[in-house]
C-alpha cells in the first residue's frame, strides 16, 4: 500500500498523471498491429498508418472512426474482442521505455501524488504495471472500467484525479497521443507530450501540449525546467 502524499505547507496537494500505453510502455505499434489483425478478421483492410493515428483514443471511438458508418455495429464488439486477444498474445514482448520507472520514482520522491491515467483493460493494466515494477511510487491507477466515455473525453483523467485527491489545477498530465493532449486541455491540465509513442512533436503541440520530450528519460533529465518542475515549485 502506497502511503498517501502529504499536502505541502501552505499549499494544496499536487499530482502528476501518466498515460501508460505509448508513454511509459512501448506498446503503441503493438496496438496498431493488433487492431490491424482484428479488422482483417472481420473483413476490413485498414492501413496501419491510419490505425496508428487513432491509437490512444478509446477503442470504441477508434473503431467508429475507422470503419464505415453504415456497417453492422453489432460486430464492433467482435472487433474489440479480437484486438484484446491479439494484444494479449504480445504481452511477453512488452517493455517499459528507458527511464519510465525512474521518472515515476522521482516524481513520487519529490512529493507529487502519482497516478496512472490509463484507459486500458484491467488485465492489460495489471500486466503493464508488472512490467513497470514501480508500485511503491504509484498512488493510484485507472482502467477502462473507470470512465463512461473514452479519450479524447477527459473522463479517465477525472477518475485518476479522484484516486489521488488532486484538483485539476494542481496537476500535470504526461501522454503520447493527440487524444491525451485534448483530454488534458479539456480540464485545464497542462499536457506534456512525449514522442516515444510515434506521434511527432508538431502534432502534439497543435493538440495542446505545452512542451514535448522524446520519452521518459528525456523528461526525467529535464524535469526541473518542465511543467512538472514548475508544479513542484508552486507554494515553495
Amino acid at each position: 500500500m502506497v502511503p498517501p502524499r502529504t499536502t505541502p505547507p501552505g499549499g494544496q496537494r499536487r499530482g502528476v498523471l501518466f498515460d501508460v500505453d505509448g508513454t511509459l510502455i512501448d506498446s503503441s505499434y503493438i496496438h496498431t498491429i493488433s487492431w490491424w489483425g482484428a479488422f482483417r478478421q472481420q473483413g476490413y483492410d485498414i492501413p496501419m498508418a491510419s490505425i496508428h493515428h487513432f491509437v490512444g483514443m478509446g477503442g470504441d471511438r477508434l473503431v467508429d472512426n475507422l470503419l464505415p458508418q453504415d456497417r453492422d455495429r453489432e460486430a464492433d464488439r467482435d472487433v474489440m474482442a479480437s484486438h484484446g486477444a491479439l494484444y494479449a498474445s504480445h504481452w511477453p514482448a512488452l517493455r517499459a521505455f528507458d527511464g519510465a520507472r525512474d521518472l515515476l520514482a522521482r516524481c513520487h520522491e519529490d512529493g507529487l501524488a502519482v497516478a496512472l491515467a490509463s484507459s486500458a483493460r484491467k488485465k492489460d493494466l495489471q500486466v503493464m504495471k508488472g512490467i513497470l515494477a514501480a508500485d511503491p511510487f504509484i498512488d493510484g491507477a485507472t482502467c477502462a472500467n473507470d470512465a463512461e466515455n473514452s479519450k479524447p473525453s477527459p473522463d479517465i483523467l477525472v477518475a485518476a484525479l479522484e484516486t489521488i485527491g488532486v484538483e485539476a489545477r494542481n496537476a500535470v498530465f504526461v501522454g503520447d497521443a493527440v487524444w491525451d493532449m485534448k483530454a488534458a486541455a479539456a480540464l485545464g491540465i497542462p499536457p506534456v507530450g512525449v514522442t516515444c509513442g510515434g506521434i511527432n512533436a508538431a502534432e502534439l503541440r497543435d493538440a495542446g501540449a505545452v512542451e514535448v520530450f522524446e520519452g521518459p528519460r528525456d523528461l526525467l533529465e529535464n524535469l526541473g525546467s518542465s511543467a512538472i518542475g514548475r508544479l513542484l515549485r508552486q507554494d515553495s
